[in-house]
């Protein structure tokens, strides 16, 4: 396995100084964020350390140079939109935009993109699958096209009881995976397995990982801790009792999740994604956060 990061963290570095804080930190790869060019409407969106918009064969030969130079290598690429909205322009924009990601990601040689699947939280799973279907098919065959594997990150994007039981991603547990795959068949739809999703939602990851093993295309290193108070007094569908969290400093068995990874033959890009607010205030405590958690993850990622 590959220890890397998500740039999404570092949104004021460019290309080059994200591949010099990977190679400071420990790391080997970086999973580079691929967003429009502007600011997101949420934290960790909105950030563009690859333009893909113009990509071209020529940027794809000085990226790959740089990733040389550097000694760093891209993990993939990253755009985490909702392709899905109830919002006609945001969701035809969301997909040109990862058909373009998915353009750069083939002229880099990449194997994977990541991204969500998507959802109109106002709907059911079931009333929207039409729109799966119709948004998703050109999406896969574009990138069957190219060579290219989508790992899809299945966090239910659901931050509140006002929501419930909606969030802006679809792609929140085995049962829809199957359909997708089912949908979808072929290898280019897959996973971007992150535990810290299924902890909150008392998914066995482990369980996970041997069922999916051979969807599972790229894995995030994110923690989540669970507040038993909260959890008391809320009950599950009160949803904020759980806290993004470093590597090792929250609740996930990371000693099972790796044993299963390794059981099953993995040995692709692990990416730590800091959503940890505990180290947010300043660049060097999200520097401090990437040492730590490399440093961790060196129990388990060799």
């Amino acid at each position: 396995m590959q220890l890397g990061f998500v740039s999404a963290i570092v949104p004021e570095l460019s290309l080059e100084q994200v591949f010099d804080l990977a190679r400071q930190t420990g790391y080997n790869c970086v999973e580079i964020m691929c967003w429009p060019v502007g600011k997101a409407d949420r934290r960790y969106a909105g950030v563009t350390h690859l333009d893909v918009t113009q990509f071209s064969s020529a940027d794809a030969q000085r990226v790959l140079q740089l990733c040389a130079d550097k000694q760093v290598r891209i993990s993939a690429l990253g755009y985490y939109p909702n392709p899905l909205s109830p919002e006609a322009t945001v969701r035809e924009m969301a997909a040109q935009h990862l058909m373009k990601v998915i353009d750069a990601a083939a002229l880099l040689g990449l194997p994977v993109v990541n991204t969500f699947i998507g959802r109109d939280p106002s709907r059911l799973i079931e009333d929207q699958w039409d729109e799966v279907k119709q948004v998703w098919g050109p999406i896969v065959a574009h990138a069957q096209q190219k060579n290219i594997r989508i790992g899809i990150e299945h966090c239910p994007m659901l931050f509140s009881r006002d929501e419930w039981p909606g969030g802006k991603n679809l792609a929140i547990s085995p049962a829809v995976w199957r359909r997708l795959f089912e949908t979808f068949p072929g290898p280019t739809l897959g996973l971007n397995l992150d535990p810290s999703h299924l902890l909150w939602q008392m998914i066995d990851a482990p369980r996970v990982i041997r069922e999916f093993s051979d969807r599972i295309y790229h894995v995030h290193a994110k923690d989540a801790r669970i507040d038993p108070d909260k959890l008391y007094d809320l009950g599950v569908t009160g949803l904020m009792w759980h806290t993004p969290k470093l590597p090792g400093l929250g609740d996930v068995n990371w000693r099972a999740f790796f044993s299963a990874l390794s059981d099953t033959g993995y040995n692709g890009p692990v990416c730590v994604e800091v959503e940890d607010r505990s180290y947010e205030k300043t660049y060097d405590d999200r520097k401090r956060a990437l040492i730590q958690s490399a440093t961790y993850l060196r129990n388990f990622v060799v």
